[in-house]
C-alpha cells in the first residue's frame, strides 16, 4: 500500500511539473499588443518589401499574441502564426 501511494505521489508531483514546464514554454511567446511593432521591425527587417511585412506581420501579431524568432523561419514556435493561411492556402503570416 506504501508503495502504491508514493508511486501515486511521484505521478502526480511528474505530471504538475509538466503543465508548469508546458506553460513556461507556451507563454514564451505570448506578446503584448505594444510589443508587436518591435518584434514585427525586427522580422521585416531583412525583406525588400517592408510594407507588406509589416502590414501582415503587425495584423497576425495582433491576432496570435506571437511572432517567431528571428527574420525567417521558426514559425513552429508559434502555431497560430504558423497555421494562419490565405483562401489560396499560403501562409498568411510573414
Amino acid at each position: 500500500m506504501g508503495a502504491r501511494n508514493a508511486t501515486t505521489l511521484l505521478l502526480l508531483l511528474s505530471l504538475i511539473c509538466l503543465v508548469t514546464l508546458s506553460n513556461v514554454v507556451e507563454g514564451y511567446n505570448n506578446l503584448r499588443p505594444r510589443d508587436c511593432k518591435p518584434r514585427c521591425t525586427y522580422r521585416c527587417s531583412a525583406t525588400s518589401h517592408k510594407k507588406p511585412c509589416m502590414l501582415y506581420c503587425l495584423k497576425c501579431c495582433a491576432t496570435c499574441l506571437c511572432v517567431p524568432n528571428g527574420v525567417y523561419g521558426n514559425k513552429q514556435a508559434c502555431p497560430c502564426y504558423n497555421n494562419w493561411k490565405t483562401q489560396e492556402g499560403r501562409p498568411k503570416c510573414p
